[in-house]
């Protein structure tokens, strides 16, 4: 069997199951974007890692090294994000072609010092080597009082679904990123949408809010697309989910470049991916107040856009009031 016959998720669970019990300190590991450990003191220790590959997730005449650099350190912070933590210390390993100038990785270092300075975290080291194509391999720390840890497995049957933001953004970003307008408002689309896939900005003041006000019970960052994510919550939950697509925020811009590039702005939104919003879960008494202390501090909306249900019905979108199944895919690296 080949790994792309096995897929993504089905490789990372055939590989956790070969590896011996983790220790008593390990409260969530293999399986999570971010792994959680215990430590002697009040908070939890955060670790997460995300690879950038050329031409697999980015292609040099679509960005610059400054944006590559905002963007890789701004994926890992979105999964800090997810857990309700803090990012602390960034370790980066680069594999270099010989022929890469140096002034690419001053501006890529560049990139990646704005983005986490922004966090409030700092590059503390890395690695170097030699490599065919160019690789960015990030690995960042945080940390989480033991209060304000919100994981993907809290979700409760009755619990509304919430995402900050508008979906469909960084999908639509992508398409675009390979054609050429004239139009000047579609240009101006184009561009507010490339830059949302090329340098997404990872919810991190939102996550604050959300885990300060301890009624959130799941929280995940959308990466690979609501369905899939989604999936992720239910599965951990134990529990089901409907999705009200005629709830579901998209933006103008997103739904003009679905059209102009004969796609279904549905289909961005549910399955595109690269949003970096936060998707949560929180009981229907305390989503008003969610909703409005986010949005007054941070300027973002937040939207309900489904609800938790039982694990026996599954996971469902309901369009023109008829529920057709929601397919838990989205992004997968190995497909």
């Amino acid at each position: 069997m080949k790994v792309s016959e096995l897929g993504e998720f089905g490789l990372i669970e055939r590989i956790k199951a070969q590896l011996t019990s983790p220790g008593n300190d390990l409260i969530e590991g293999i399986g999570d974007d971010v792994a959680i450990i215990r430590t002697d003191s009040d908070e939890y220790l955060l670790a997460t890692c995300d690879i950038h590959l050329e031409e697999v997730h980015f292609r040099r005449e679509f960005i610059t090294p400054y944006q590559l650099g905002q963007r890789a350190i701004a994926v890992n912070i979105s999964d800090i994000a997810a857990m309700g933590g803090t990012p602390t210390h960034f370790l980066v390993s680069l594999g270099l072609p010989a022929e890469t100038e140096v002034d690419y990785i001053d501006q890529l270092y560049r990139g990646m010092e704005r983005a986490a300075k922004r966090s409030g975290a700092s590059i503390a080291g890395g690695n170097i080597t030699r490599s065919p194509q160019l690789m960015i391999d990030i690995f960042l720390l945080g940390k989480v009082k033991h209060d304000l840890l919100i994981t993907r497995s809290g979700a409760q049957q009755e619990d509304l679904i919430l995402v900050t933001g508008d979906l469909g953004k960084g999908a639509a970003g992508l398409r675009l990123l390979n054609r050429q307008t004239t139009d000047k408002d579609e240009m101006i689309d184009a561009q507010l949408l490339r830059t949302a896939h090329l340098t997404p900005v990872p919810r991190l003041p939102e996550s604050r809010i959300i885990t300060r006000l301890q009624t959130a019970t799941a929280m995940i960052d959308l990466s690979d697309g609501l369905a899939s994510d989604l999936g992720h919550i239910c599965r951990a939950s134990k529990k089901g989910a409907v999705i009200w697509a005629e709830r579901l925020p998209i933006s103008a811009a997103t739904r003009r470049a679905a059209a102009l590039t004969d796609y279904d702005p549905l289909h961005l939104a549910l399955y595109g991916g690269e949003d970096y919003e936060i998707l949560f879960s929180a009981p229907q008494e305390m989503v008003a107040a969610l909703q409005q202390a986010v949005t007054a501090e941070t300027g973002t909306p937040v939207t309900v856009v489904g609800k938790i249900v039982s694990s026996a019905e599954g996971m469902k979108v309901i369009i023109a009031d008829k529920p057709y199944p929601l397919l838990a895919q989205g992004w997968d690296h190995l497909a």
